[in-house]
């Protein structure tokens, strides 16, 4: 493996939880169902705490955020808006029209008060005028006459205007077919609400086609932008009758309309079907826009999409599209959305469709991590950058985090693949084993369990706490405190029975300071020595039941851990040490420690062949000179199969045939001095009858446990069956 190393820059991403806490936080479903995958799936689903305090969101943490947010979008707006919106487009162009009606009947009263006042100065300064002239005074007395008539004709005609624009109905489709049909006097009114007219026009054909990727500014500013969307409408049918007859080169047709027209939607479109896609989730966003609109406000939105779409060639071609998406492609039901936001919050519709493209993405989204948390665990198919767009570039992690769960692992050692499986490696186990080991003795307590004597013998030692005298023999692990505390005691505290000796003169002191060290005299009587724990070598079989009965009672997994946890214990402890795992059930088989964690139902079978697992444990332990050989087992019922000629006979309730058989084993394993210690999970009548015939023959020990205090037991037992203290 190679590793490069570079200045941090604040780009590199750096996960927060290494291989070896994930392979902790997988260890107990591991060992739960003996499946590598599903434990990974649902450490991906639920997430995990770990010790550190730090949690890694799974899929459910980010499935409850994706309905948060889609809560808070829903309480955030009000589909009603889209008609304050327009309505408040209108109310501007009425007001504007208003505004310049009385600005244009002020304007003739000033201009006709100006003319009045410049004919007074005039006959002021012209009483010596010429008669010729008389006929053009006459004609300039008129002009004043014919000025005060147009002005009231100007005036009746504003009042008119007024009233009509006080008569238009209420609702925006009324108001938009009576301003259609109304002559305004301020051309400015008259630009806004032709604007108003190509915008609505625009943002519904863009709705239902294009996706809205033109915008407003670019609508109002190109007055050839609604004659394109037109040309792109015929040629866009165009494509879907060619479709629907069957001519051939579609893709070739299909990239020249793309070519010319691609800029009106969105990258990403590759052939007809994608296009066809997604004009029909466009035009489902309108549908949906108005299903989630009060019943009065939907009536009015679609009035006033009649009015607009008062071009009879682009209505129809609107209506060509759908039918062709009709026949072409299964309908797709509405759907109704409960906006709860403020209704007089105005909204455009431009604001609205994105708000319900937003919504369609969070299903969608929410679809596709339902289905990796129901069990398909290909997160590459979720689109990172929508998660960031709608939960936040935090959830953009956490899902990079997801990913690369399963590669991290491999890339520590903990994980590798036989074809498709996925396996754990045995260093997983040896991990596994580890975190069993330290659960079960993190829930040990002081004293919860006595001590078992047995008879050992020592070999190798170790030091312990406590001091002794020293006796020949012994190995000579000085206590020096008590030691040099012995002789002081025994020579007494006065000065004068001390000799001294110059100390050499420390650092700042000069010789003549005499500075002196005192001198302890020791004898043999005042050595003290550590006292020493002799550990014992011993081999070990560890018996399994595999029945059915240990699986559905719930206590093969706490016997899977006991045998991971106590392989540990040995291999870091104990090295000397043997340990061999024996499965019983029908038959009698050895595990190797890395074949534990991945044990599933298939392994399970009926019977309980206690007589088979024996004699494969003498078998191995035979082959061992270890002084101490001892037997554990772990069982929940009875025996209840044996062999017979190499088959297996079962029965159940048990036979005397079975009972004796397995009896027999008991003795043989007695004559080769290995002790059997049975570790009971159930108190049945028949089961405690077995045992106790076989403490008797084999001088062993019987404990009663639950799964919970299994590894306990089982553990303590064995630490303290290793050691004897030397006095």
């Amino acid at each position: 493996m190679v590793y490069r190393y570079s200045r941090w820059d604040g780009t590199q991403q750096v996960m927060p939880f290494d291989a070896d806490s994930i392979m902790e936080a997988i260890a107990e479903d591991v060992l739960a169902h003996g499946d590598v995958r599903r434990a990974l799936e649902k450490l991906m689903q639920q997430g995990h705490k770990f010790q550190s305090g730090e949690r890694m969101p799974g899929l459910r943490d980010l499935i409850d955020r994706l309905k948060q947010q889609r809560q808070d979008t829903l309480r955030r707006n009000n589909m009603d808006g889209v008609i304050k919106d327009i309505q408040q487009r209108l109310d501007k162009i009425k007001d504007t029209e208003r505004a310049g009606i009385n600005r244009r009947v002020e304007e003739g009263r000033q201009s006709l008060d100006d003319g009045r006042q410049t004919r007074d100065d005039g006959e002021q300064g012209q009483q010596t005028a010429q008669q010729e002239h008389q006929g053009e005074q006459q004609q300039d007395a008129a002009d004043p006459e014919q000025q005060r008539m147009m002005q009231k004709m100007l005036e009746k005609m504003a009042e008119r205007r007024k009233e009509q624009l006080e008569q238009l109905p209420r609702d925006i489709g009324g108001q938009i077919k009576g301003l259609r049909e109304y002559d305004f006097m301020e051309p400015d009114a008259r630009q806004q609400f032709q604007e108003l007219l190509d915008m609505l026009q625009q943002q519904m054909m863009q709705n239902n086609v294009s996706g809205m990727q033109k915008g407003m500014q670019q609508i109002q500013q190109d007055p050839k932008a609604m004659e394109e969307m037109r040309e792109m409408m015929r040629d866009l049918n165009q494509l879907m009758r060619d479709r629907q007859e069957g001519r051939p080169n579609e893709q070739s047709r299909f990239n020249d309309f793309m070519q010319k027209h691609g800029h009106n939607f969105p990258p990403g479109i590759e052939n007809m079907d994608q296009l066809m896609e997604h004009i029909q989730k466009q035009m489902q966003y309108v549908e949906n826009m108005l299903n989630s609109m009060s019943p009065q406000q939907r009536a009015e939105l679609e009035e006033a999409m009649m009015q607009v779409m008062q071009d009879p060639g682009l209505q129809a071609e609107m209506n060509e599209l759908a039918m062709h998406l009709s026949q072409m492609l299964p309908p797709q039901p509405g759907r109704q959305y409960r906006f709860s936001g403020d209704a007089d919050e105005s909204m455009s519709m431009a604001q609205a469709m994105s708000v319900m493209e937003q919504l369609d993405q969070m299903e969608q989204l929410e679809r596709e991590l339902n289905a990796a948390r129901r069990g398909d665990p290909n997160l590459d198919n979720i689109d990172a950058d929508e998660v960031e767009q709608l939960l936040g570039p935090d959830a953009r992690q956490a899902l990079e985090q997801l990913r690369e769960l399963a590669q991290q692992l491999e890339d520590a050692g903990y994980l590798e693949w036989d074809g498709s499986q996925m396996q754990l490696t045995p260093r997983a186990v040896r991990k596994v084993g580890q975190k069993a080991l330290h659960d079960i003795f993190g829930m040990l307590k002081k004293d919860a369990f006595g001590k078992h004597a047995i008879s050992v013998k020592g070999r190798g030692g170790e030091r312990t706490y406590d001091s002794k005298p020293y006796e020949f023999g012994d190995p000579f692990y000085l206590d020096l405190n008590t030691t040099l505390g012995n002789a002081m005691l025994r020579e007494g505290t006065s000065d004068e029975r001390r000799p001294r000796t110059p100390r050499p003169h420390a650092p700042g002191h000069t010789r003549d300071e005499g500075l002196h060290d005192l001198v302890v005299q020791l004898k043999p009587e005042d050595f003290q020595v550590y006292s020493t724990e002799y550990m014992t070598q011993s081999s070990t079989c560890l018996l399994i039941d595999m029945s059915r009965s240990m699986l559905l009672r719930g206590c093969f997994l706490a016997a899977k851990k006991v045998a991971l946890a106590l392989n540990h214990l040995i291999r870091s402890q104990f090295p000397k040490d043997d340990l061999y795992i024996i499965g019983f059930s029908g038959y009698a088989r050895e595990l190797k420690p890395e074949m534990l964690p991945q044990l599933d139902w298939s392994e399970y079978q009926y019977g309980t062949n206690l007589q088979h697992a024996l004699m494969l444990s003498r078998q191995l332990l035979g082959r061992r000179k270890s002084p101490n050989k001892q037997i554990i087992v772990i069982t929940d019922g009875e025996p209840t199969a044996h062999l017979e000629d190499g088959e297996v006979f079962f029965n159940y309730p048990p036979t005397l045939r079975t009972i004796q058989e397995t009896m027999r084993e008991v003795v043989r394993c007695t004559r080769d001095q290995i002790t059997i210690n049975t570790f009971m999970l159930e108190r049945s009548y028949y089961m405690a009858d077995f045992v106790e015939q076989m403490t008797k023959v084999n001088k062993g020990r019987a404990f009663y446990a639950t799964p919970e205090a299994l590894g306990e037991y089982i553990l303590v037992d064995y630490v303290s069956s290793k050691r004897k203290k030397i006095k």
